[in-house]
């Protein structure tokens, strides 16, 4: 059943948003060379306990970290811990904040340092494959056309959509209907209305989209050990278009950029 927010539930969704977008800011302040995601993951945690908040993630399903940490063939839901950030790395931080009740969900790639053209090329398709996602997700369109605007920025760029994960309803609950993929025919799937909120995020490969589920039931690698990259924002569906509630408002251009040199 998809749950339709009111205003005022979408407000406090907001606000959850806007903790979660500054949670993957302040993270991102610290992702160097050097340091461990479990460090990350510390950090991460006091900050948004800082703001009032809670992690949506630590608990979820007996997941054990605040936020969730992907480097390099890790396409989403890595548990953070010892992997040590070296130059080169690609790093997804994904960010579920609860606040009175209701969730926010964002998620954002880095890459550390220098990575080659192909990396970079992958990072900026990842970018605008989320943005012609929230493009379409206007009411009376359907999630088949927000599905089918990803897909084809990615498989123009000659990347892979991984099509074994998907995007979702979000609100009172971390996961609701409806499901969104990455892919997809327009004018197909539920219709979107006013009120819907959403969590759109592309999670695409360099090489094939087959993926696999590491021994600790969590982290989800590229088959090819392809780097992946995940990007994400929680939308509403408004009378007046949509309406991104995990903004990037004020963050340096290096991380808007997703590039940390």
């Amino acid at each position: 059943m998809i749950i339709r927010k009111t205003p005022a539930e979408i407000e406090t969704m907001a606000r959850a948003g806007a903790i979660s977008a500054a949670t993957i800011a302040h993270v991102a302040d610290h992702l160097r060379p050097g340091i461990t995601t479990g460090e990350l993951d510390s950090i991460a945690g006091e900050f948004i306990r800082s703001q009032g908040a809670v992690s949506t993630s630590k608990g979820y399903n007996g997941y054990p970290s605040e936020i969730c940490i992907s480097p390099n063939d890790v396409v989403v839901h890595g548990i953070p811990g010892s992997h040590l950030v070296e130059d080169g790395d690609v790093i997804t931080i994904d960010v579920g904040v609860t606040l009175d009740g209701f969730i926010a969900d964002s998620a954002f790639t880095f890459a550390v340092g220098a990575v080659d053209s192909k990396v970079e090329r992958l990072l900026e398709v990842g970018r605008q494959a989320l943005a012609a996602g929230i493009g379409k997700a206007h009411v009376g369109n359907r999630v088949g056309d927000v599905s089918n605007a990803v897909q084809l920025i990615v498989e123009a760029a000659g990347f892979s959509v991984v099509r074994s994960l998907v995007g979702h309803g979000v609100g009172r609950h971390y996961h609701e209907d409806p499901h969104v993929p990455n892919f997809g025919m327009p004018g197909r799937g539920p219709r979107l209305s006013e009120g819907m909120t959403i969590a759109i995020e592309p999670m695409i490969a360099a090489g094939k989209p087959e993926v696999h589920i590491a021994d600790d039931g969590w982290t989800i690698f590229t088959d090819d050990g392809s780097t992946a990259v995940h990007f994400e924002h929680t939308v509403a569906v408004t009378e007046s278009g949509p309406r991104i509630l995990t903004p990037r408002v004020g963050l340096p251009k290096e991380i808007e950029h997703g590039l940390l040199r």
